[in-house]
């Protein structure tokens, strides 16, 4: 009987640890003192993540960070990558410990409080990809997903981002996200933030796509109206 009572004990801790997972997208709103709501929004990937500030009326963007990250117990350890405010931060360590709920995200400490977006679903590219290759001219073009210029895109169950920077020089060029689907095979980008440009928010993109042999081929016409196959492949460090 004990034994018994331990295996339910067992699953029932399996369970809400599972539960309690940091990966998906979170949301903290904010008012300033002239009475602009501002939004952050946190996308945890398998191994990466970013958080973003934007102007949730007009969605100008603000800032954006993010890179690696780990947790052991209730301590999360993320590794900068990029960094649009301070650029000196990239290639620096920082741990903090956080409180974690179903529905809540806290970090000890703070008072700031970030509710769940979404757990990884529905969408079906929920991780972080960088971008490899290009077709043009109908030949395939590769791109070392190694190199320090890096686009990556972070996708959860619900929200996307992609980031240009470079992790060599620490520059930061550019950033857009927002929300997405797929289905049927269309992937369609709803764009909340776009840092080179705010007239494109707003805008909704769709795309057809297909996962093959691991990689994401996404085809269509950007923002820009221009035609573009791009090759996504999911990171592994």
């Amino acid at each position: 009987m004990k034994k018994y009572i331990l295996t339910i004990l067992t699953c029932i801790l399996c369970l809400s640890v599972k539960a309690q997972t940091l990966l998906g997208a979170w949301e903290n709103t904010k008012s300033t003192a002239d009475g602009q709501q501002l939004k952050n929004v946190v996308i945890f990937s398998e191994g990466h993540q970013v958080s973003t500030w934007f102007n949730m009326d007009s969605g100008a963007f603000i800032s954006t960070n993010g890179g690696a990250w780990s947790i052991n117990g209730n301590t999360v350890t993320e590794t900068v990558e990029f960094d649009s405010e301070t650029p000196s931060r990239v290639g620096s360590q920082v741990s903090f410990e956080i409180e974690l709920s179903e529905q809540i995200l806290k970090i000890k400490g703070m008072d700031t409080v970030w509710t769940r977006i979404d757990d990884n679903s529905p969408g079906g590219l929920a991780g972080a990809w960088l971008m490899s290759g290009r077709k043009r001219n109908g030949e395939f073009q590769t791109r070392n997903v190694d190199q320090p210029r890096k686009t990556m895109k972070i996708l959860s169950g619900t929200k996307f981002q992609w980031i240009a920077y470079n992790t060599e020089t620490k520059q930061f060029m550019a950033t857009g996200g927002g929300t997405y689907t797929t289905i049927d095979g269309k992937y369609t980008e709803n764009i909340e933030f776009f840092s080179r440009d705010n007239a494109r928010v707003g805008a909704s993109l769709q795309f057809d796509f297909e996962v093959k042999d691991g990689d994401w081929h996404h085809s269509g016409f950007s923002s820009k109206g221009d035609p573009l196959y791009e090759i996504w492949s999911l990171r592994n460090q």
